[in-house]
């Protein structure tokens, strides 16, 4: 069964919102809300609001929007069971005895979990045994420590196909269940084996400490060189960053993003304990923002070879839109930091850390590159060049600093460059302004939500669906009149779901606060209920606009029917007369 709605009901009521946020943004009140930078992307004016009378928040940079559960499940990259679990705690409330996972989403996984955290305990095991002594001498050939082997849980994968299948059927775990783990996998025989065989492992651990996925390199040239688990129900490598569960207690105040897992290892071994890697993808947004969470600054020290530098140059916008400040090293006379240190030892690659570029200073140098400036033609270029890159600067200092820059090193004044880049940001703000104007000439693009996927098909029929939902989150007591308009009547699909669940609630003497929703909606849903939510709605005539709104969606699913205009107008006299009856009946 799920988690009873009266204990919801209770948690919400007895959650500050405020207080919550006030945990994690800097808020201050004006008139009866507050306002604060948003947590969840960058931005230097505030945009983000909380609202207490109603126990929402809502983003008008992101679009993120909620109430409690949804703040700690986008903050903590948490499921639902696990947010209401935080916050029951802080609340002082012990989740309800007589919970159990609904329809076996929480409880796979929780299996999944329990699989990978037993799964991490025997690869570690076999690292030590007879057949593990390869693995064991490869990491040892690589520097890592007794310690740093524990520390990570680094293990191994032996030769054989089925050995771990085997060893976690001991356990109580099936096929199935491995499959569904990733730690299996089937061919086009149906033929299940161990998808890591002959590898070292490097478990795979969330910033919760919960083993989530596993990585296995080959400890020769074969290939793939590395291979990681895929994506399942507990792990999505585009939101989860290898080593974060130790480097977000550094001190430093940096962190260091490495491409791989053992530059990552090395580093840490060194003494540098806020180094971390992606896991076999490149750097996200996601990745960015949750690096935001824990690190003011980022230092990248990827490869210097052409992917190293193309994934540098990706990573510098995701990061710096994530409000962090970003620096790039350049690792001499080494392929990457974990050749670096071995090389040069731990006080060669502190002087390099505290040498690391200005990403600007970094980007202009690689487009410098790709040009010879003793040809007046490309030094033309990249000039031009430059200038678009620098217009994209918010500060006129910054642009004027990294223009002379620029300057020195095509041999032009500093004044030339400045002309440039004052006209390629003039040219890139005319340019946003133009499509802002678009987007403000079609007022039907301002009234469809945000995500595509949401979209009204029936943009009159919708904005008196919001405006029924938005009256029952302010007075429950008109449910009793919205008995007569079915969910099936609405035109969106989200918000029908939204009014019969509310209505129910209503019905059943419980709140109906938008936020007690959150284990019903998907983030998207929530963000944008929490928008129709804080639109403008008047308790001062609730009845004759409940009933203005109930004519047009009413209308308007007629209209979807197939219904003529005669037709139309019959219904119309009929609801009437029936009205009028219901009136003269009522003592």
């Amino acid at each position: 069964m799920p988690i009873p709605e009266r204990f919801l009901d209770e948690l919400i009521a007895r959650t500050d919102l405020v207080d919550l946020v006030s945990e994690s943004v800097r808020l201050t009140k004006k008139g009866n809300s507050y306002w604060g930078c948003c947590p969840f992307h960058s931005e230097k004016t505030p945009s983000f609001h909380v609202v207490p009378d109603k126990q929402m928040f809502k983003c008008f940079g992101c679009g993120k929007g909620g109430g409690a559960i949804n703040y700690v499940m986008e903050l903590e990259n948490l499921p639902f069971r696990d947010a209401v679990a935080v916050l029951a705690k802080r609340a002082g409330m012990e989740m309800p005895e007589t919970w159990e996972p609904s329809a076996g989403s929480r409880q796979r996984r929780e299996k999944l979990l329990a699989i990978n955290k037993q799964a991490a305990r025997i690869f570690h095991k076999w690292l030590y045994e007879p057949e593990g002594a390869q693995g064991l001498a490869y990491l040892q050939q690589r520097g890592l420590s007794q310690r740093t082997l524990t520390r990570f849980g680094l293990g191994f994968a032996p030769n054989r196909w089925v050995v771990l299948i085997e060893a976690l059927a001991k356990e109580g775990y099936d096929k199935r269940d491995l499959l569904d783990a990733g730690l299996a996998v089937n061919n086009k025989d149906g033929r299940i084996y161990d998808r890591f065989r002959n590898r070292v492992m490097f478990p795979i651990i969330d910033v919760r400490g919960e083993v989530i996925g596993f990585g296995g390199r080959v400890m020769d040239d074969s290939t793939p060189k590395y291979l990681n688990s895929p994506d399942t129900p507990v792990y999505n490598k585009s939101r989860n960053v290898f080593a974060l569960n130790i480097a977000k207690k550094s001190k430093a105040g940096r962190v260091i993003l490495t491409e791989g897992y053992m530059d990552t290892i090395a580093l840490h071994q060194a003494g540098f304990d806020s180094a971390v890697a992606s896991l076999g993808t490149s750097l996200t947004q996601e990745h960015a923002q949750l690096l935001a969470r824990y690190f003011p600054e980022a230092i990248i020290s990827y490869d210097g070879d052409g992917a190293g530098i193309a994934a540098a140059q990706r990573a510098i916008p995701l990061l710096e839109k994530a409000g962090m400040k970003v620096r790039v090293l350049r690792v001499t006379g080494a392929k990457d930091p974990d050749e670096f240190l071995k090389a040069y030892g731990r006080d060669a690659f502190a002087r390099l850390l505290d040498q690391s570029e200005n990403q600007v200073d970094y980007r202009l140098d690689q487009l410098r590159s790709k040009y010879d400036l003793e040809d007046d033609t490309q030094r033309v270029a990249f000039l031009q060049d430059a200038a678009q890159l620098l217009s994209t600067l918010p500060s006129p200092v910054e642009r004027e600093i990294y223009g002379g820059h620029a300057a020195k090193t095509a041999g032009v004044s500093p004044e030339v460059m400045a002309q440039e880049v004052k006209k390629a940001f003039s040219r890139r703000v005319r340019k946003q302004q133009k499509q802002q104007e678009r987007r403000d000439l079609t007022p039907a693009i301002q009234l469809q939500p945000r995500q595509r996927g949401l979209r009204y098909e029936n943009i009159r029929s919708a904005r008196a669906e919001e405006g029924v939902i938005r009256l029952l989150l302010l007075d429950p007591s008109l449910a009793e009149e919205m008995a007569q308009l079915p969910p099936e009547d609405f035109s969106s699909p989200l918000l029908g779901k939204v009014y019969r669940l509310l209505l129910r609630r209503a019905q059943e003497g419980l709140s109906t606060q938008l936020p007690l929703l959150a284990g019903e909606l998907t983030g998207e849903e929530m963000d944008h209920l929490a928008y129709v939510a804080g639109k403008p709605e008047s308790l001062a005539n609730s009845r004759r606009s409940l009933a203005d709104y109930i004519a047009v969606i009413r209308g308007e699913a007629l209209k979807r029917s197939g219904v003529s205009g005669d037709d139309l107008l019959l219904a119309a006299k009929q609801n009437n007369l029936k009205k009028k009856a219901y009136m003269e009946e009522t003592p």
